[in-house]
C-alpha cells in the first residue's frame, strides 16, 4: 500500500523514488518487521499469559521440559500478523506471487491456530486429529499448486531444474508439477513443526533459509542477474525478496523472546504457516532441490521421526534415544543451547552450501 503512496508522491518528491527499487524496499521490509515485532511483542505475551495461553509438555519428554510448562505458546501469531502487515505495505500488491505466499502462509496459520488452540482447551498435547490437519493442508497445498501451475507464464515456471548442472531442466507437465509443489508445501510445514521442540531452534534456520530464498527470488526475477547466473526467469519472481524481508525482520523479532529461556512459543500457527511459505516461494522461484539443502535440518529432523517410528515397527528397537533428534542429543547430555546452537551452525553451513549452487552450474 505505502508503495502506491510513494510512486505518487515521486511525481512531487524526487527522494521518494528509491522506494521503486526493490532492493531498498526490501530493506525496509526487514527493518518495518523487526521493529512491529519488538514493539507489539511484549504486549502479545502479556495477553497471552493473561489468557492463560500455556504450553502443554508431554509426559514422555525430556525431563528438563517439564519446568517449560505454562510458557506462553502460539506467539507464531506475532510473527505472521508483522508478516502480513509488512508485506501489503511495501510488497507490490499487483504481484500474484505476493499473494500465493500470503494465502498459503495465513491458511497454514489458520490450521496451526486450530491445533494450538485444541491442545490448550484439552490440556494435552493431542491437539486436531492427525487426519484432520493433514486433510486440511492437502487442501491448501493442491490448491496452491494448481493455481501456480495454471497461471505460470512460462514453460520455465513449472518445470523441474536440478543444481550444479547447466540447463537441466525437467518437465513436469500439470500432474508432476502439482504433485511435487504439494509434497513441498506440506512436507516443509511439517518439518518446520517437528524442528521447533527447543527455544529457537527452528526460528533462526528459518530466518537463514528465508533470507536465502529472498535473494534467489530477487536474482531469478533479475533477466541480468538470471541470465548470468544459468538460472530460470521468473517474472516477477523479485517481489517475493519483499516477503522474505518481512519474514527475516518478524523472525528475528520473534527471537528476541524465543531465545533460551523462551519467554513465548511458536507454536503451530507459527511452525506449520513459516514451513508452508519457504516451500511455496521455493517453487515459484524453481529451487525446490536447493531448499532440500539448505533446509537439511528440517529434513534431518523429519528423517529421525520417521527411521525411529519405522525401526519400532519392524524390529521393536529404537535407534534415536527419542525423536525428533534434538531431543536424541539432549538425552545423550547435551545442554539445550549447546544443541541449539550447534544445529544453528549446520544450517549455515548448508545454506552456504545451497547457494554455492548459484554459481556452481
Amino acid at each position: 500500500m505505502l508503495l502506491w503512496l510513494t510512486e505518487y508522491l515521486a511525481n512531487f518528491i524526487s527522494g521518494f523514488s528509491v522506494f521503486h527499487y526493490l532492493t531498498f524496499r526490501t530493506m525496509v521490509s526487514v527493518m518495518t518487521a523487526l521493529g512491529m515485532s519488538l514493539l507489539i511483542g511484549p504486549y502479545v505475551i502479556a495477553k497471552l499469559t493473561d489468557l492463560q495461553i500455556g504450553q502443554t509438555v508431554r509426559d514422555e519428554g525430556p525431563q528438563s521440559h517439564l519446568s517449560k510448562a505454562g510458557t506462553p505458546t502460539m506467539g507464531g501469531a506475532l510473527i505472521l500478523i508483522v508478516i502480513a502487515m509488512t508485506t501489503l505495505l511495501w510488497g507490490d500488491l499487483s504481484s500474484r506471487h505476493i499473494w500465493v505466499v500470503l494465502a498459503v502462509t495465513l491458511a497454514f496459520g489458520v490450521i496451526g491456530w486450530v491445533d494450538d488452540y485444541l491442545k490448550i482447551a484439552r490440556k494435552n498435547s493431542a491437539g486436531l486429529v492427525a487426519r484432520w490437519k493433514y486433510f486440511w493442508q492437502t487442501v491448501v497445498g493442491f490448491a496452491a499448486a494448481v493455481f501456480l501451475f495454471t497461471s505460470a507464464e512460462l514453460p520455465a515456471e513449472t518445470d523441474y531444474i536440478v543444481p550444479f548442472f547447466k540447463n537441466v531442466a525437467i518437465p513436469l507437465g500439470a500432474a508432476g508439477f502439482i504433485l511435487v509443489s504439494y509434497l513441498m508445501i506440506v512436507g516443509m510445514s511439517n518439518a518446520v513443526n517437528l524442528t521447533d521442540g527447543l527455544d529457537g531452534l527452528a526460528i533462526l534456520p528459518t530466518v537463514m533459509v528465508g533470507a536465502a530464498l529472498g535473494l534467489i527470488a530477487y536474482v531469478a526475477g533479475n533477466t541480468e542477474f538470471s541470465a548470468y547466473l544459468q538460472i530460470p526467469y521468473i517474472p516477477g519472481a523479485g517481489e517475493l525478496a519483499v516477503f522474505c524481508g518481512a519474514l527475516i525482520g518478524a523472525g528475528l523479532g520473534f527471537l528476541w523472546f524465543n531465545t533460551y529461556p523462551a519467554q513465548v512459543f511458536m507454536g503451530d500457527v507459527g511452525a506449520l504457516a513459516l514451513g508452508a511459505a519457504l516451500g511455496v516461494v521455493a517453487i515459484i522461484v524453481r529451487h525446490e532441490i536447493v531448499l532440500l539443502i539448505m533446509g537439511g535440518l528440517f529434513v534431518l529432523e523429519t528423517a529421525s521421526v520417521i527411521i525411529q517410528v519405522a525401526s519400532f515397527k519392524l524390529t521393536g528397537k529404537r535407534i534415536f534415544r527419542m525423536a525428533p533428534i534434538h531431543h536424541h542429543f539432549e538425552l545423550k547430555g547435551w545442554p539445550e543451547p549447546k544443541v541449539i546452537v550447534r544445529l544453528w551452525i549446520v544450517t549455515l553451513v548448508l545454506v552456504t552450501v545451497g547457494l554455492s549452487t548459484l554459481k556452481l552450474r
